[in-house]
């Protein structure tokens, strides 16, 4: 489904999704898709997968090099409108699984993410903001994994309840709350 669907349909749960899906239809209003692609610098679109077993009680973090921490997968659009897509090619490029499905097609979290200056490849880039759409994401744990080298040292399966002893972003540790408490919620997982 085309992002700007998924963006408008989508209900807020809280007043931090609220604001930042307000912020984010401005934003679209305004640049239009041109936020699908990174040469839009300041802010654009990524989608993010956080990767469940099959019983729900463990995600696949990556330790990422950029931010030298443990996180969920996820990267640009790079021009696809299809952000559930997105979230599936990097689930399965960042870790090296081969089957990767949505555990629901809805978008679980929305939110605007900030992205201090870092350096990639040998060239600098500037502070700038993610417009991150967020989908659950549901693998086999006994499928081979590998780090994805150019981007994280390592991967590995942890229960849900060691994401804070894993996560240092303390920035992030909403969002995994807040997508750990969506599992949960009636209707999640249902639809696959």
């Amino acid at each position: 489904m085309d992002y700007r669907e998924q963006i408008k349909r989508y209900q807020p749960r809280c007043e931090q999704e609220k604001r930042d899906k307000a912020m984010m239809l401005e934003l679209m209003e305004s640049c239009g898709q041109r936020l699908l692609w990174r040469d839009c610098r300041a802010v654009h679109f990524t989608s993010s997968g956080f990767i469940l077993n099959q019983d729900l009680d463990k995600c696949l973090f990556a330790y990422h090099r950029i931010y030298d921490a443990w996180g969920w997968t996820g990267g640009h659009a790079d021009g696809n409108g299809d952000l559930l897509q997105v979230a599936v090619k990097e689930a399965k490029e960042e870790t090296g699984l081969v089957q990767v499905d949505p555990l629901s097609f809805e978008i679980a979290s929305l939110d605007i993410l900030p992205v201090h200056g870092h350096w990639k490849n040998g060239s600098y880039v500037s502070p700038h903001l993610h417009l991150c759409a967020a989908y659950l994401l549901i693998a086999d744990e006994d499928q081979p994994i590998r780090p994805k080298k150019d981007e994280n040292t390592a991967v590995k399966w942890i229960y849900l309840y060691q994401i804070e002893q894993y996560s240092r972003e303390q920035h992030m540790l909403p969002i995994y709350r807040k997508l750990t408490g969506r599992i949960r919620e009636n209707g999640i997982g249902m639809d696959r």
